[in-house]
């Protein structure tokens, strides 16, 4: 099933400056030819740009961002729908950060991600998205007001962890996981300047908790400094509050 942006329109895949749609739309993404080894091995021979390709969305993502000023992430399903008390959580957030004088930044899809924006916009804010080329998504939403979209994967993060100053991460899946988890091992790990990572929604979170606590840490693969990292709350009031009082003495 293809997920869809605010608006039913035609699959569309923007390749850099190239625009495809239906069926000029290739079957595979950029990154699985990168990473792939079970396909040909060509492309090494053939496509000797592929490394300035890679510079290439580097540049344009530090170039578009570099002014940017101090901005949060906003994480979460892009299944989310319309209706879900999430999809308005989010909103909410955002508004909230816009009003403290934050940028909002997503990855430019639909669900939590289009709230986001939607909530950074409609609150006079600067609406960032990331997107990413997948198969089964559809280009940026329509909250988004600065954009850009990549084809690596980890080109994406590295801009999401230089340009953010901290992670919201409402509910999610696999994507989710990977930026949250990424973050922590990043913080954790002394490779990037600690910065808050807020959970929302403590019912969904308190599986996962559980398990850091009295699994990963209970056998000591983690420090209790380490799953302190983690802040969970419900209130969209809290989470501006707490990335706030983090940035109280910092200067951006």
């Amino acid at each position: 099933m293809t997920v869809s942006n605010s608006q039913p329109h035609r699959r569309v895949r923007r390749q850099g400056p190239v625009t495809l749609r239906d069926k000029q739309i290739p079957a595979t993404t950029t990154d699985q030819r990168l990473l792939d080894r079970r396909g040909p091995s060509d492309w090494v021979h053939t496509d000797p740009w592929r490394v300035m390709r890679i510079q290439a969305e580097f540049v344009e993502g530090f170039g578009l961002l570099a002014e940017l000023g101090i901005a949060v992430s906003v994480f979460g399903s892009a299944r989310s729908q319309r209706e879900s008390p999430e999809y308005k959580l989010a909103e909410e957030i955002s508004a909230g950060l816009v009003r403290a004088g934050y940028t909002v930044i997503t990855g430019g899809g639909p669900g939590i991600m289009e709230a986001a924006n939607k909530g950074a916009a409609e609150a006079g804010g600067v609406s960032v998205g990331l997107g990413i080329e997948l198969p089964l998504e559809s280009g940026l939403n329509d909250y988004v007001n600065v954009g850009v979209e990549f084809r690596y994967f980890f080109v994406r993060k590295t801009i999401f962890v230089k340009y953010s100053q901290a992670f919201v991460v409402l509910p999610g899946g696999y994507g989710t996981m990977d930026e949250l988890f990424e973050a922590l091992t990043l913080v954790a790990t002394g490779k990037i300047t600690m910065f808050p990572i807020v959970l929302v929604g403590s019912d969904y979170w308190a599986p996962l908790l559980d398990f850091l606590k009295n699994t990963m840490l209970g056998r000591g693969f983690i420090g209790a400094s380490e799953l302190a990292l983690l802040r969970v709350v419900d209130d969209p009031e809290e989470v501006v509050k707490i990335i706030k009082e983090a940035h109280t003495d910092l200067e951006f």
